[in-house]
């Protein structure tokens, strides 16, 4: 059970640092005026923040991330 837990914990930290990866490149692609790369970053950010809130029910860590994301 512990380690159920630590593997969550450790899937819900590497989606948020690729969203802040994400998150970065977007401003940089937006700054230099690269509206195409911007748009497909944009939809890679749309994508890995659905995977970050796939199951709030059954997993109630990621959904307590979530909300932690959202302030």
């Amino acid at each position: 059970m512990i380690s159920q837990e630590y593997n969550a914990v450790d899937c819900v930290n590497e989606l948020l640092r690729k969203i802040r990866i994400k998150e970065k490149q977007l401003k940089i692609a937006q700054e230099s005026n690269m509206i195409y790369v911007a748009e497909a970053i944009e939809n890679q950010l749309l994508e890995l923040r659905q995977q970050l809130s796939a199951s709030p029910e059954e997993e109630p860590e990621l959904y307590a991330l979530m909300s932690l994301l959202d302030d």
